[in-house]
């Protein structure tokens, strides 16, 4: 008897001391500068559109910086993603993880659309590259949303509607823009 009472013990004492394999968590990145450059088809000068948050969540309120667009344009967008606090671009990260993020812009009170211009490796939209077309003279606010994970399968994401997305929000951001 004692002898099978050992033979348990020390089996049980080699599978308490096993380790799992660690988890890691996917850490996000700190986002403190988000700039949208809308540069017009056909050459002129680009429009920034920028937030600006240095010291990271809490804290100091965040600079918006919105823009003027000139109606019935076509305009390539190109998003940047910063962490100033460490000097680390995250646009890199969201490009390699492509399948694992995508942007998302609404407008509202704006005549414009937003079409995505790059896709991931799976051939659905990240978002990192756009064309924004503007139509007549208008006044409202475009929404940019960075969602990490979401379901790019979904019914209406690959067109840009976050409505079925799901996943994380890395970052959101509204700015106000005018169209003359």
């Amino acid at each position: 008897m004692k002898k099978l009472f050992f033979i348990t013990l020390a089996a049980f004492a080699f599978t308490a001391c096993e380790k799992d394999d660690p988890i890691i968590p996917n850490e996000e990145e700190l986002i403190t500068t988000l700039i949208y450059t809308l540069t017009p088809d056909g050459g002129g000068n680009p429009v920034e559109l920028k937030f600006q948050d240095l010291d990271g969540d809490g804290g100091n309120v965040p600079v918006i910086s919105g823009g003027t667009l000139t109606s019935n344009t076509t305009y390539s967008g190109s998003l940047k993603l910063l962490n100033e606090i460490e000097s680390e671009d995250i646009t890199l990260e969201v490009e390699e993880e492509g399948d694992e993020h995508q942007f998302f812009f609404s407008v509202s009170g704006l005549n414009a659309n937003v079409d995505y211009a790059d896709t991931d490796a799976n051939g659905k939209p990240v978002g990192i590259n756009t064309t924004l077309t503007t139509g007549a003279t208008s006044n409202g606010q475009l929404t940019i949303t960075l969602r990490h994970e979401p379901a790019k399968d979904a019914s209406g994401v690959a067109n840009g509607d976050i409505t079925n997305a799901g996943g994380e929000t890395d970052i959101e951001v509204t700015f106000d823009v005018a169209i003359q």
